[in-house]
Formats: C-alpha cells, sequence, structure tokens
C-alpha cells in the first residue's frame, strides 16, 4: 500500500518540514519525538505490579488528526501468567518504563506497527503525518480490567498481587488527552492482539472523552469478541469459557466494570460479550467499524481454548493441539461473521485472510502490511481495508476460502528476515 497524498497533505507536509527548519530547537522540543506521560496514582491507574502507568504521545504539526494504538501482549487470569512466565502469558510484568519508547522491546520505538511510526522504511499509512498517541500494555486484562486480585496457585509462599486497571488506565489517558491536546479532528483508535480487543471493548471511553470534531474509526486487529452467549453452551460457542474466566478475574461485572458501562446501549446483551460489536455500532452510526484476523491464527486462538479444554491442553502432539484448536477458532470465526452479516450494520467491515508466515499468522498490522491479501477477490493487502475504511468506501465484507494459495505467497524482506532472527534468538 502507498499513503494516498493530495495537494493540501503534501503542502502542510513541506509547510512542517520548514517551520521545523526555522523554529528554535528548544520550541521543537515538543514535535516529532516520543514524550512520556505518567499517570498519577489518585487517577486510578496503574500497571499490573502497581507501579505508575505510563503512555506516550508523539505529536505533530499542522494536524489535529490523532491515531492511538493500543499495544497487544497476551493476558492472564493466574500467577505465573501474570509474572510474565509461560508461553501463554501476559507482557510487561514488571511495569512500564519512562524510556519504554528508546528500549528494545516490543514496542520497537513505535515500528511495531505502520500507525505509530513516522518515517517508516516498511510501510505507508496516512496516520505517520497525524498526533499519535501509544498506550502499552502491562495490566494482563486486555486493557479493560477493573479488578485488585490475588494469585498464589504457581508459589502461595509468594502471590502475586495483580492490579488489573486496563479500563482505569485507558480513561485517565482519555482525560489526559483531552486536556491537553483539545479535541481531534479526525480519530482512529486501533490496536492488536490484546490491544484490538481493548480498543474495541473501551471504544466508548475514548471516543466519548475526546468528542472528534470530524470521523471517528475504529480497526481492531487480531482481538475478535466473538458471539458467546451464556445460554448456549461451551460446545457451540467455544469461546464462553474464557469469556466466564475472564468476566470474573478482571472485574468486567463489577459497578464500573466494561460490561456495566454497556449495560443499557441498543444490542447490548449482559450475557453476550460478542453483543458489543453490534453495540458500538448502533450507539455511533456516523463512526467506522472495521475488524481484522487472520483465518489460520494460532496464537489469540490458544489463548481462547488452551487453558479451558483438557483435550488440546493433554494433546500428544503440537499437530494434533493445533487441530483441536483450529476446529474451535473455525466454529467461533464462522459465527461472528455470521452474527455481523445478520445485524447487516452499515458501518461494520471485516476481513479475514486465511494465513501469513509470521507470528504464527497472529495480527495483520505489525511491521508492514505484505502478506494479508485475500488475492481471491483482487484485494493485494489489508492496507486496502484501512484506507477503504478512513475513506468510507462501501464496507469491505471478506472472508478467505482459499486455504492454500497462501502458503507460497511471499512475504516482504523485512518479515522474512525478522522471522529468521527470531527463530535464531527464540523470540
Amino acid at each position: 500500500m502507498t499513503m494516498r497524498s493530495s495537494p493540501a497533505r503534501v503542502l502542510f507536509a513541506a509547510l512542517g518540514v520548514l517551520l521545523a527548519l526555522a523554529l528554535p530547537r528548544a520550541a521543537l522540543a515538543q514535535f516529532y519525538q516520543w514524550a512520556t506521560v505518567t499517570l498519577p496514582p489518585e487517577s486510578g491507574a496503574s500497571c499490573g505490579n502497581g507501579t505508575p502507568y505510563r503512555f506516550f504521545v508523539n505529536r505533530a504539526l499542522f494536524t489535529r488528526d490523532l491515531v492511538i494504538v493500543y499495544e497487544g501482549g497476551g493476558a492472564c487470569w493466574d500467577q505465573a501468567a501474570c509474572e510474565g512466565r509461560g508461553r501463554l502469558s501476559a507482557s510487561n510484568p514488571n511495569g512500564i518504563p519512562a524510556d519504554y519508547m528508546s528500549q528494545t522491546n516490543s514496542a520497537a520505538g513505535g515500528l511495531v506497527t505502520p500507525f505509530s511510526s513516522r518515517l517508516n522504511p516498511f510501510q505507508s499509512v496516512r496516520t505517520q503525518g497525524w498526533n499519535q498517541v501509544y498506550l502499552p500494555y502491562c495490566t494482563g486484562d486486555v486493557h479493560t480490567g477493573s479488578a485488585l486480585r490475588v494469585y498464589d496457585d504457581a508459589n502461595p509462599a509468594v502471590p502475586r498481587t495483580q492490579y488489573h486497571r486496563g479500563q482505569a488506565n485507558v480513561r485517565a489517558a482519555a482525560d489526559w488527552l483531552r486536556a491537553h491536546l483539545g479535541r481531534p479532528n479526525q480519530l482512529v483508535l486501533t490496536g492488536f492482539s490484546a490491544g484490538g480487543v481493548g480498543s474495541t471493548a473501551t471504544y466508548p471511553i475514548m471516543r466519548d472523552r475526546l468528542a472528534p470534531t470530524g470521523r471517528a474509526t475504529l480497526l481492531a486487529d487480531s482481538g475478535p469478541l466473538f458471539p458467546a452467549p451464556r445460554a448456549g453452551g461451551a460446545a457451540a460457542y467455544p469461546s464462553l469459557l474464557l469469556h466466564e474466566r475472564i468476566r470474573d478475574a478482571w472485574g468486567l461485572d463489577t459497578p464500573g466494570g466494561m460490561i456495566t458501562r454497556f449495560t443499557g446501549l441498543a444490542g447490548f446483551d449482559t450475557n453476550n460479550l460478542g453483543s458489543i460489536t453490534d453495540a458500538l455500532a448502533l450507539r455511533y452510526p456516523a463512526d467506522r467499524f472495521g475488524y481484522m484476523v487472520f483465518g489460520a491464527d494460532g496464537n489469540f486462538s490458544a489463548f481462547s481454548y488452551e487453558k479451558f479444554y483438557p483435550e488440546i491442553a493433554g494433546a500428544p502432539n503440537d499437530a494434533t493441539r493445533r487441530a483441536l484448536i483450529q476446529q474451535k477458532w473455525d466454529r467461533d470465526i464462522a459465527q461472528w461473521v455470521l452474527q455481523m452479516s445478520a445485524n447487516n450494520r452499515a458501518n461494520v467491515a471485516w476481513y479475514v485472510p486465511w494465513f501469513r508466515p509470521f507470528n504464527d499468522s497472529h495480527c495483520l498490522t505489525i511491521i508492514d502490511f505484505s502478506g494479508t491479501g485475500i488475492e481471491e477477490v483482487g484485494i493485494a493487502s489489508v492496507g486496502s481495508f484501512v484506507d477503504n475504511a478512513l475513506d468510507r468506501g462501501a464496507p469491505i465484507r471478506r472472508v478467505e476460502a482459499d486455504r492454500v494459495s497462501d502458503y507460497f505467497r511471499p512475504v516482504s524482506a523485512a518479515l522474512t528476515l525478522l522471522s529468521i532472527v527470531l527463530a535464531l534468538f527464540g523470540g
């Protein structure tokens, strides 16, 4: 995908460069670099270990457009996972340091996703000229929790006190942004993996507090909230057991919790977390909601089922484990797409390619957009889906049927090299 540039956009960019050359260095200190915002304890914000929550702001000249990226990185509802131990664990268990955006970590200085970088060497997208906000993830609750828990199942002698404060972090960040940046013109909320869930579930918090004067768009990557009605049973709705566990562990049903925030909205069923998709579409009819996920995602699917189905956890080999996970994932995706199709909201779009040989086919918008096409319908990459959502084209609603061709489709040199590095160093 190439960045679309109108004459006005090019002119403003050129003026920005000229002004940057003319202004004193002190005057430019607040632009085009990541500034650290540390939220005070009285805001209720906190990382999982009780340390302060920090997020990062990168301002641009001549724009009031704003993109907010929610970071991904696992989840937890037990001691080992909340301490960052094990394959299915939560990221940043020890908090977010002030120099997080300059460290060698999952954020990669904002390069983890094209939405949060400036002169990106791998992928262009129009938000690279906007004000940018990066919300790190350190609470193990996909940015949604409202609970304080003590986990001692792995080591009773040294328990883990976990601050599931994801929702408070988002709310406090929204308050800070409104106070310091004002109302944006265009607003894009996006996130990958746990951040895909978080940007969806906390969309009303950010959207209502920032109150954009122009368009608002959600681009949720690889964090689907599948339909899972409590009365339906886990056999029919495989994600139900996960939903039940996190409702309890993360305090989603408590006063002020995420579920109570949606209660009363048209389209929302308190006994079905997957109904959030329809509730958002009805609550904000002028906004665009775009959902993306790979059909062969081996990461989010493992989180969804492995700890809840004994036949998966006890599978005799990795091939059997993956096959059992894929069966449940296929069912959840089919019912998710069926629900969105049946509701047929004019502002909802979905995009489900099959496979990419990177990160276990998890996340379409990290590093670059290569290998994310649905070629059978002439779509070269997810970049077309992104542009379509921002331009308010007729919603793209595609699920790739071909489950063979993607295995022979090359990805970019950047993804190939990164895959080799991760394989060599155990990433």
